[in-house]
C-alpha cells in the first residue's frame, strides 16, 4: 500500500540518517585525531579495498541478483524452499568469499600496489598501507554475508535491522579511533582493527536476527541449485555495470596515490559529506523499490512499475538537487566547521572544499543512478547497465587522461577536485543513458506532472542559491572563527536556505499531492536489497 511503501522508506531513511550522523562523527573524530597526512591516506585506501569489493559480491551486482530472485521465491514458493535457496547462496558466496580473503591477506604488498602505486614513492606509507589491508581484508567476507542477511530480513519487511546495521560499524570505528588508537604505537594500525571487529560483530548480529525469523539454515555449497545458479548468472555480467561508480572512485585513488600527500584524504572527507545526503535519500529510496519493481515485474503490472518509478524520480529531483546546491554553495563553510579542529589545518580546509565543490556537481547523478538502475535489475536485466557503465567508465577515464592528468603536469594546484569532477560527469553520464535506455524500452514514461515540478524546482533551487550566496559571505573568514559562531552562522544558513526553498515551492503551487504516487507502489512488506551502502555504510 501507499502508506507502507512511504513508511518503509521513511523507515530506512530515519536509520540511514542515523548511520549518516554517526558516520560524520567518526569523520569528525579522523579528522580531529589524524588530520589528512600520510596515515589517513594509508587507512583510506587500506579500507577502500575491501570495501569496493563488498560493494559487488556484498551489496552491489550481488544484492540487484539477488533480491528479483528471492522476491520471486517468496512469491511463488514455500517458506522452506526459499530458506533452501539462502542456504545455499549463503553457503556458495561464502566459501568464494573465504579464497578472496585469504588471496587479499596473503597478497597483501601487490593489492597495494596495484590500488596505489604512488605509495611505493614514500615507503612508510605504503608499509603502513601493507600492514592495514591485511587486518581490514577480511571485511569483505564479514560485510558481504551481512549484506546476504539483511535483504532476506527486508524481504520479511524487518527494514530497521538492516538499516541499523552501519551504526554499528561507526560506533565501533569511533570507540578504536578516539581511545584505542592513542594506546597504540602505531595509532593507524589500531584504525585497520577496527574495521575487523565491527565486520565481525555486523555479521554476527544479522545472522542472529536471521535464526529469529526462522530463516537460517546450515550454509552448504549448491552451485547447482537451481536460485542459486540464477544469481550468479543475473550477477556476472552486473558486477561491472552497478559498480562502475566504485571503479571511477578506485581509479580516483590511484592517480591521488601520485598526487601531494593528503589528497586522497581531502577527497574522503569532501565524498563523506556528499554522500550524506545520497544516503539518507537516494539510497533509502531504492532499497524500497526494487522490491516493490521486482514484485510488479513478476505480477506483470506495467502501470504499477511505471507509477513507482515516476514517483521515485520525482521525488529524487525535489530532494537531491537542493542537496546538491547547498554543497556547493556551502562547501567552504561546511568543511570548516565539521572537519577544521584539531590536526585538520587551514590548507586541508581549502583543499577539502574545492572536492567538496566538484563532488557536488555530480550528486543529481550519483543520486538518480540509484533510482533509474533498480528499473533494469528489478526485470533481471544486467546487461543494459554494463553497457552503460563501460561508456560511462571510458567517460570518467578519458577526462582524466585530457584533462586532470595534464593539469597536473602543467601544475594547477588542485588537481585532486578535477578528479572529483570527473567522478560526477562519469554518473552524470551513466544517467542520461539509463533514463534513455528506458525510454527507449518503453519501461518508463513520465507522467504529466513533470513540466511544472521542473519549474517550480529551478525557480526554487535558484533562490535558495542567491540567498546562500549571501548569508555564507568570504569563506575565508570561517576557518578565523570559534566553533560555536561557525556552528550558528552554518546552522542559520542552513536553515534559512531550507526555508527559502520551501517557501518558494509553495509559492510556486507545489503541494504534497504532486510529488506523492499516483497508484500505490507496493503491496505489504516487501523484500529490498542492503542498498549500495547498505550495511556497511555510514
Amino acid at each position: 500500500m501507499k502508506s507502507g511503501f512511504l513508511r518503509n522508506t521513511s523507515l530506512v531513511g530515519a536509520m540511514t540518517l542515523l548511520s549518516r550522523i554517526t558516520g560524520l562523527v567518526r569523520d569528525v573524530v579522523y579528522s580531529t585525531m589524524f588530520g589528512a597526512g600520510s596515515l589517513m591516506d594509508a587507512f583510506l585506501v587500506a579500507f577502500k579495498i575491501p570495501n569496493f569489493l563488498r560493494r559487488i559480491t556484498g551489496e552491489g551486482a550481488f544484492s540487484q541478483a539477488f533480491v528479483p530472485v528471492v522476491s520471486e521465491y517468496r512469491l511463488k514458493r514455500t517458506p522452506e524452499e526459499t530458506a533452501e535457496l539462502v542456504a545455499g547462496v549463503t553457503g556458495t558466496l561464502g566459501t568464494i568469499l573465504l579464497g578472496i580473503t585469504a588471496l587479499g591477506v596473503l597478497g597483501a604488498p601487490v593489492v597495494i600496489l596495484l590500488f596505489a602505486p604512488g605509495f611505493e614513492t614514500e615507503g612508510s606509507r605504503y608499509e603502513l598501507a601493507v600492514e592495514m589491508l591485511r587486518w581490514t581484508f577480511p571485511y569483505i567476507f564479514f560485510i558481504s554475508l551481512t549484506a546476504l542477511a539483511a535483504g532476506v530480513l527486508n524481504s520479511f519487511g524487518k527494514f530497521g535491522h538492516a538499516a541499523f546495521n552501519p551504526v554499528i560499524l561507526n560506533l565501533v570505528m569511533i570507540v578504536f579511533a578516539a581511545f584505542v588508537a592513542p594506546s597504540f604505537e602505531q595509532p593507524g594500525l589500531a584504525l585497520a582493527i577496527g574495521v575487523f571487529v565491527a565486520g565481525l560483530i555486523q555479521m554476527t548480529l544479522q545472522f542472529w536476527n536471521l535464526r529469529r525469523i526462522g530463516m537460517l539454515r546450515m550454509p552448504r555449497w549448491a552451485a547447482a541449485h537451481e536460485g542459486v545458479r540464477r544469481v550468479g548468472n543475473l550477477m556476472l555480467p552486473g558486477i561491472f555495470g552497478s559498480s562502475v561508480a566504485q571503479i571511477s572512485l578506485l581509479l580516483d585513488t590511484w592517480i591521488a596515490s601520485f598526487l601531494v600527500t593528503g589528497s586522497i584524504a581531502w577527497m574522503y572527507y569532501a565524498d563523506r559529506l556528499v554522500e550524506f545526503p545520497m544516503g539518507v535519500f537516494a539510497i533509502a529510496l531504492a532499497t524500497v523499490i526494487l522490491p516493490g519493481l521486482s514484485a510488479h515485474h513478476a505480477e506483470a503490472s506495467k502501470e504499477r512499475f511505471n507509477a513507482t518509478l515516476d514517483w521515485a524520480l520525482r521525488l529524487t529531483l525535489v530532494i537531491s538537487l537542493p542537496a546538491a546546491v547547498g554543497l556547493l554553495m556551502l562547501a567552504g563553510p561546511l568543511i570548516a566547521t565539521i572537519y577544521g579542529h584539531g590536526k585538520f589545518e587551514a590548507r586541508d580546509v581549502e583543499m577539502a572544499s574545492y572536492a567538496l565543490m566538484a563532488y557536488s556537481l555530480g550528486l543529481m547523478g550519483f543520486s538518480l543512478v540509484k533510482v533509474l538502475a533498480p528499473g533494469y535489475f528489478a526485470r533481471q536485466d544486467t546487461k543494459t547497465p554494463v553497457k552503460v557503465g563501460i561508456l560511462s567508465l571510458g567517460v570518467n577515464m578519458g577526462f582524466n587522461l585530457v584533462v586532470v592528468a595534464p593539469a597536473y603536469l602543467l601544475g594547477f594546484p588542485y588537481p585532486h577536485a578535477l578528479l572529483a569532477l570527473s567522478t560526477g560527469l562519469g554518473a552524470t553520464v551513466n544517467t542520461v543513458l539509463l533514463y534513455r535506455g528506458l525510454r527507449r524500452q518503453g519501461v518508463y514514461v513520465p507522467s504529466d506532472r513533470w513540466r511544472k515540478l521542473a519549474v517550480q524546482v529551478v525557480a526554487a533551487n535558484a533562490a535558495m542559491a542567491l540567498f546562500l550566496w549571501w548569508s555564507a559571505g568570504a569563506w575565508s573568514a570561517w576557518p578565523e572563527w570559534h566553533f560555536t559562531e561557525r556552528l550558528w552562522r552554518l546552522a542559520a544558513c542552513v536553515l534559512g536556505g531550507g526555508a527559502v526553498y520551501f517557501a518558494i515551492l509553495w509559492a510556486c503551487g507545489l503541494r504534497w499531492q504532486d510529488i506523492r504516487p499516483e497508484r500505490a507502489p507496493g503491496v505489504g512488506p516487501q523484500p529490498a536489497a542492503a542498498g549500495p551502502e547498505g550495511p556497511a555504510g555510514g
